[in-house]
Parts: structure tokens; C-alpha cells; sequence
């Protein structure tokens, strides 16, 4: 292998060790009741009720799988050791995907929007890049399908099979993907539990950010004001005399 590509190979494993530290964090801020990256004056927009019963009813699953396997296993003290680690881990994954998603949700802050896959992605963008918002409830194809991979300027951070929020951008921005690949990104659909009153409230952040440009080209005279230009002192005395 090139040195260019160990070099690759050896930043997706980081990455994903990376991934496996942020979730198990999140169990951690999940028994605690905290959230990760919500700052004071941001408002948290959760999505995780969407997946919440297909994780709770997989975890039901593995835990009786867990115990069923462990007792077909007795005589064998070796293998039962080795699949109890398994299956623990893979119910601990499982509720590490819940804890991500509940722990870490979508952020809305005064200068950007901060989109979130619990601890697998994320994208933040600035709001004044934000054209559009609008409720657009879709179920997207699974990631064979352009649109929702990330080709064509679509990013789609589906939650239990579904996104219901559409955000369209008057520029790109960059995501990275758990694999290190980075798209620019154009269009974003996410989940919101409350996808209206996550519509209006980054239309509303929205609003006073889109209005700064206009102040300020008035400010600066590349538009004139409403009422026109104060004339000048010697129109005033000419317009006197």
C-alpha cells in the first residue's frame, strides 16, 4: 500500500475510534440528563422520539438473544465468555445510538444552525446562508440513492426512516462524513420531534439576519436611505435664501 494511502486508512480508523468515544460519552451525559454543545441562549431541537421504539424494541431483543445464548452456552465456558462480550457491546451500541441522538440533538443558536446524526455527523451552517425553510416531511431511499448521499448537493440526516425538515442554502457549505469525506452541501433535510416549531423558529432566527445586509449597505451609502440624502449645508442655505 502507498504511504498516501496508509495515511487515509489510518484517519478513517481514527475517525471511528472517535465515533465509538462520542457515543459512549453520550450514554454517560444520558444517565446525567445533560445535552452536549447547547449553549445558554440556544434552543435544542431533539430528534430522537423517531427512533426511540425501534432502539428500545432491538435492545429488548438482544438482551433476551443475550441471555438465551448464554445458557445454550454454559458447557462451553470459553465461547460463552467471548459472545457474553459481544452481545453486551452490541446492547451498549444500541443504546449508545439512542443516547447519541438524545444527548447531542439539533442546535439553534444566534449565528448558525448546528444539524446533528447523533454522534455519527454533523453540519453546522450559518444563517445567513439560509435561503429557505419550510416542513417537507419525505422517507428517503437508502444511500444508493444520489439525492440522499450527499451527491448532488443533498444531504439528507434521517431519524427512524424519515426527514421532515427541508433547508435550502443560497451557498454551499461543507460536511464531512464519518469516513472523512467532505461534500459541499446545498440542500440539508433533517428530523425534528417538532419539525413545524423547529420551521418557525429558524425562519424567526432567520428574519433579523437576512435584514443586516440592507442596514448596512444603507450605512455605508451603497443604498440610499428611504427618505434620500440629507442635503448639504449649502442646499439648505440656498433652499433658506
Amino acid at each position: 500500500m502507498s504511504r498516501g494511502g496508509t495515511s487515509t486508512g489510518h484517519g478513517v480508523v481514527r475517525r471511528l475510534l472517535a465515533h465509538e468515544g462520542r457515543w459512549l460519552a453520550s450514554l454517560v451525559w444520558w444517565v446525567a440528563r445533560r445535552r452536549f454543545g447547547v449553549a445558554a441562549g440556544e434552543r435544542a431541537l431533539p430528534y430522537a422520539a423517531a427512533q426511540s421504539a425501534l432502539v428500545y424494541g432491538l435492545t429488548f431483543v438482544c438482551v433476551v438473544e443475550t441471555a438465551g445464548v448464554h445458557a445454550m452456552l454454559g458447557p462451553v465456558p470459553t465461547a460463552q465468555a467471548v459472545m457474553l462480550v459481544v452481545d453486551v457491546y452490541t446492547v451498549l451500541m444500541l443504546l449508545g445510538l439512542q443516547a447519541a441522538a438524545v444527548t447531542r440533538p439539533h442546535v439553534l443558536g444566534a449565528e448558525r444552525l448546528l444539524l446533528r446524526d447523533g454522534a455519527r455527523r454533523e453540519i453546522r451552517i450559518p444563517l445567513d446562508r439560509i435561503a429557505s425553510v419550510r416542513y417537507d416531511l419525505r422517507f428517503p431511499k437508502d444511500g444508493r440513492d444520489g439525492k440522499e448521499s450527499g451527491e448532488g448537493g443533498v444531504w439528507a440526516l434521517a431519524v427512524g426512516g424519515q426527514t421532515s425538515v427541508t433547508v435550502e442554502l443560497s451557498g454551499p457549505v461543507v460536511g464531512v462524513r464519518l469516513s472523512g469525506r467532505r461534500d459541499e452541501v446545498r440542500t440539508v433535510r433533517f428530523h425534528a420531534d417538532d419539525a413545524r416549531g423547529a420551521v418557525a423558529a429558524v425562519r424567526a432566527a432567520v428574519a433579523p439576519v437576512a435584514a443586516v445586509p440592507s442596514v448596512a449597505a444603507v450605512a455605508d451609502g451603497r443604498i440610499p436611505a428611504a427618505d434620500g440624502p440629507a442635503p448639504a449645508e449649502g442646499e439648505r442655505a440656498g433652499d433658506a435664501a
